[in-house]
């Protein structure tokens, strides 16, 4: 794999210009997240409707742009989902992040554009930046 397509420009977009990287008022559900092994540190917030859905998704934080641009294609995709559609994403972005999905048409049916991120599969330094703000809010929602 080559780095220069991961970092696409509908990736670098995610980095340069995110559309949900701000602090999120009266918000739901937060949890801090961080990885030690390279000091990316997130903040995750929902914010959840009177039918339980995920209404509004965002982050603060620093961290290299796998993570910041990975943070952004989470907050975006979990929008409108339910806490157990949240769940089953975050598993299944787990699943391909580690190279065990491989189906690449139902990852990016199911992923949308976080399913860029496939690559870093065959990037082992650059999983647990990926996997941050999933693994995040995965635990989030499990507490």
């Amino acid at each position: 794999m080559e780095v220069a397509s991961l970092y696409n420009e509908q990736f670098m977009d995610h980095v340069t210009h995110p559309d949900y990287k701000y602090a999120l008022e009266d918000a739901t559900l937060e949890h801090d997240g961080v990885n030690p092994s390279c000091g990316d540190e997130l903040h995750l917030a929902i914010r959840l409707d009177d039918e339980g859905r995920i209404e509004e998704a965002a982050y603060t934080g620093h961290g290299c742009a796998v993570s910041m641009a990975s943070a952004d294609m989470l907050s975006d995709l979990m929008v409108g989902k339910t806490p157990a559609e949240a769940l089953e994403l975050c598993d299944l972005f787990k699943r391909m992040i580690t190279g065990e999905e491989k189906d690449d048409d139902m990852l990016e049916e199911q992923l949308d554009e976080a399913a860029l991120l496939k690559d870093v599969s065959h990037m082992p330094a650059r999983v647990k930046c990926a996997e941050l703000a999933w693994r995040t809010l995965a635990e989030m929602l499990k507490e």
